[in-house]
């Protein structure tokens, strides 16, 4: 939620700050500004809208200078507008923050008393204010953040300028992510690796209640305290084009068809199908020796990521015979979970920045349960607070609606879930083998999906106005059934269900009549003949059916699908893999032929930083 970026160092600042900003775009927001240290002082440009609109705004502005802020916000408090868009500016500070400043209320009227005038509805003016009071008091730059960190409660990742201190940038945080670039005679901090890949790929992530003084030449990190801070940068891997459209009309597209690299990516090095071995290299033998006596495992995650925790529950349990148990990390936090040193807890974020999840993490580790990160950033908060990570290696994903992501988690987690089965002893040697050979074949299965990609959109063509949609399945692609109601919630605002299929009649099925479309993924497993009948119920209401199932059953899904898209048949445990791109896919194109802003969808954001 929200972007920022920072730079300093020998270049003009405003088109760095406006490239940077472009480049988190797909974290969602409603208006963008820039304040920059010009030889008149601070200057700051504000707009509500798109980036776009910003540019068009500066137009002809002389904001010449080498330091500067830039932020895309999504209002939490105060609507939509220019007043209530960042930069913040208060006497000699201006500032920009991602996160929620919880105790704004009483911060706000504390300084009101002190004869302070604010000029936004948002809780971030309270932060540029407290700074520009502590500075006006006499204190140093690090004095006010010390003293501002201290009084606020909530998250916020910040960074700021003060007008008379040209030659240094301001950065500080909690629970909010913050990472700074190092450049060759420049400096850059932002809220994602995107923003600061054209510029470098060596990174210094802020840890939670530190704060930085940047310059073009040099950082220093301190502890809240003071304290100095000693960190190595890490070198980031991906590229500036892993994270461009490469010719596709949208990134969400792109990283649909994607999915058979990074599939491939994601298990290289750690499958060997003739010996019928999973390896995790980020697994000590420490660990392993743990992971052979868990007596419970609990997964925690939001939204997608949560669907993947469901489909692993049932591998989980199926393969290695391990209670498992899932939950939204949002509602895991807040009850008294049975959780304690005998569980792993696996917690699943993309970003690795989940508000929530973070929280739960939190909470976890507080039971003295042991947790593991199934994340796919590099460095985020999850992955350096958990005990252990495995990374998905997906790359960087901009578009909101998350795809490649989340066929990367599947496999993470079904490779985590035969490797636990190996260390259990519960899978024999040549189920394993049998197992990895078919997993060995699955980027392709998945390039033969997307194959269909021309079917798909003409099925789209068809069923975008309808205003209804029911998702349903059995089994392991019950999950996937949500996931893909998601996925057309998100893009399209079309009003979507996921169910398990049995559930239709036990409520849903009021529902459905000849405006309502139903998706039905009927693939030719043990459970087909129980699906087949939930399709014949929805058929005897003139319920209009999308079938998603396998070649040898076509004819019998043509007695009661309108439309069918094919998939390879695959090992039960594997149809989630195969499902997913149609899904995908599907929802794509109808939002596409509805008008819909596909990678940025209305109200919603990429990395969901606040509760």
């Amino acid at each position: 939620m929200c972007g920022i970026i920072g730079y300093i160092g020998e270049k003009q600042a405003c088109p760095i700050l406006i490239e940077g900003l472009k480049r988190l775009e797909y974290r969602g927001y409603d208006s963008a500004g820039i304040a920059l240290i010009t030889k008149k002082g601070l200057s700051l440009a504000r707009k509500e809208g798109k980036i776009k609109d910003l540019e068009q705004a500066i137009q002809g502005l002389n904001l010449a200078g080498k330091i500067g802020v830039g932020h895309t916000r999504w209002a939490t408090h105060g609507r939509p507008s220019e007043r209530n868009a960042h930069p913040h500016h208060s006497g000699k500070v201006a500032a920009v923050h991602n996160g929620i400043i919880e105790n704004y209320l009483e911060l706000k009227r504390s300084l009101e008393e002190q004869g302070r005038k604010f000029s936004s509805d948002t809780d971030s003016e309270v932060i540029a204010q407290l700074l520009d009071q502590e500075l006006s008091r006499g204190h140093s730059p690090e004095k006010a953040i010390q003293a501002a960190m201290t009084r606020m409660r909530g998250s916020f990742a910040v960074v700021f300028l003060i007008e008379d201190q040209p030659d240094w940038l301001f950065a500080f945080k909690r629970s909010s992510p913050l990472i700074i670039g190092l450049g060759d005679g420049e400096n850059l901090v932002a809220s994602d690796i995107p923003a600061l890949l054209s510029h470098t790929r060596r990174m210094m992530p802020l840890e939670d209640e530190e704060y930085a003084l940047i310059r073009k030449g040099s950082l220093a990190i301190r502890e809240a305290t003071g304290k100095k801070v000693s960190r190595e940068p890490m070198e980031v891997s991906w590229s500036l084009a892993m994270a461009e459209k490469a010719g596709f009309k949208h990134f969400m597209l792109k990283e649909i068809f994607e999915q058979p690299r990074v599939l491939t990516e994601t298990l290289t090095g750690r499958i060997n199908p003739e010996q019928g071995l999973v390896n995790f290299d980020e697994l000590s033998p420490e660990w392993v020796k743990f992971l052979s006596r868990i007596n419970k495992i609990q997964l925690s995650a939001c939204g997608t990521a949560y669907h993947a925790a469901l489909v692993a529950k049932y591998w989980i349990e199926k393969l290695a015979r391990i209670p498992c148990s899932t939950e939204i990390a949002s509602e895991f936090r807040y009850r008294d979970p049975l959780v304690d040193e005998n569980t792993l807890s696996v917690f699943i974020s993309q970003s690795g920045e989940t508000a929530d999840t973070l929280a739960a993490l939190q909470e976890a580790k507080k039971l003295g349960s042991r947790t593991m990160a199934v994340c796919n950033a590099l460095g985020s908060t999850l992955s350096r607070k958990a005990d252990s990570v495995i990374y998905t290696r997906a790359g960087p994903e901009i578009g909101v609606a998350s795809t490649k992501a989340f066929i990367t988690q599947l496999a993470v987690l079904y490779l985590l879930s035969i490797f636990l089965a190996q260390t259990r002893n519960t899978l024999k040697k040549n189920e394993r083998v049998k197992m990895l050979s078919d997993l060995v074949r699955l980027p392709a299965l998945v390039g033969e999906c997307l194959e269909y990609d021309p079917v798909i959109e003409e099925i789209a063509r068809k069923y975008y106005q309808s205003r209804i949609f029911f998702y349903i399945a059995r089994g392991i692609n019950s999950p996937i059934a949500l996931e893909g109601a998601l996925k057309l919630k998100e893009i399209s605002y079309i009003h979507a269900e996921g169910y398990p299929a049995g559930e239709l009649k036990h409520g849903p099925i009021a529902l459905i009549d000849k405006n309502a479309t139903i998706v039905g993924l009927i693939p030719s497993n043990r459970l087909f003949e129980k699906t087949f009948s939930n399709l014949e119920e929805v058929s005897a209401r003139e319920g209009k059916v999308i079938a998603i199932g396998n070649k040898d059953q076509e004819q019998t899904l043509r007695k009661k699908a309108q439309e069918i898209i094919l998939t390879p048949k695959v090992a039960e445990d594997l149809e989630p893999f195969v499902l997913t791109p149609a899904l995908q896919l599907l929802a794509y194109h109808i939002a596409v032929f509805n008008g819909t802003d596909v990678d940025q969808p209305r109200n919603l954001a990429k990395s969901v930083t606040v509760e």
